[in-house]
């Protein structure tokens, strides 16, 4: 199995040097084939939170408004017990992070390298190794936070642009969906459920994942979260 991620994540990396990002196209694209686990909830609904507990680094920009720009694609590594923890960029082949504020800040830099110093967003992936013995062999995509309105210094389509992005990559048959919804708002209007339903109706490649447990009203309890009706999906 490992073998066979491996094999996945090289071909992930090619397909981004060949300029195959996986958005949506007239014609067939290589992402259709892979297998890949794509994160999406609407802004600010701690999905930098869950890829960073999974990682159990901090290392992703934070900050309001539209903070992903880019989509991510993050390859884990598992190292032997007691390795030094690093990351790679596919960008900067012979560059090994041990710093991971420095992973931020060229997160951020290689962002503003594709879309300037502005809140326009780019598909064009950026591909981020991190090696460490505390983490599983995985590769997760993080997608720009959907959001409902345009701010200052981003075109009236952002709204739409976003949304097609995300649903190029999740609408995929061999993609799984993590959809991140914060526990403090109802889910019946959650952005991550809502797009989704729309590319996965019976729920069989869905996983809903509740954030923000901490903010939910006193004397409410998580368990009791209404239940979204998407047949086969499940919620952690």
């Amino acid at each position: 199995m490992d073998n066979l991620i491996s094999l996945v994540n090289k071909i992930q990396r090619a397909c981004t040097a060949l300029g195959d990002h996986g958005e949506a196209s007239a014609l067939p694209t290589l992402w259709e084939s892979l297998p890949s686990i794509a994160v999406v909830g609407g802004q600010s609904s701690g999905k930098s939170s869950v890829l960073e507990s999974v990682v159990g680094k901090d290392f992703l920009p934070r900050g309001s408004g539209i903070v992903t720009r880019r989509p991510l694609v993050l390859q884990l590594h598992k190292l032997d017990e007691g390795s030094r923890e690093y990351a790679e960029f596919l960008h900067l082949p012979r560059k090994r992070f041990t710093d991971f504020a420095a992973v931020r800040r060229e997160i951020q830099d290689e962002t503003d390298r594709e879309t300037g110093r502005s809140k326009q967003i780019s598909s064009v992936p950026i591909h981020l190794s991190i090696y460490s013995p505390y983490v599983v062999n995985l590769t997760l995509i993080d997608l720009p936070g959907l959001t409902k309105v345009a701010v200052e210094g981003q075109p009236d389509s952002i709204v739409q642009d976003i949304e097609n992005m995300v649903r190029a990559f999740i609408e995929k048959p061999n993609c799984i969906i993590l959809a991140i919804s914060p526990a403090n708002q109802d889910l019946a209007t959650s952005d991550a459920i809502k797009i989704s339903r729309e590319v996965d109706p019976t729920g069989e490649r869905t996983l809903g994942v509740l954030t923000k447990i901490d903010l939910m009203d006193k004397g409410t309890d998580a368990v009791d979260v209404s239940w979204i009706s998407v047949s086969s999906s499940s919620f952690v």
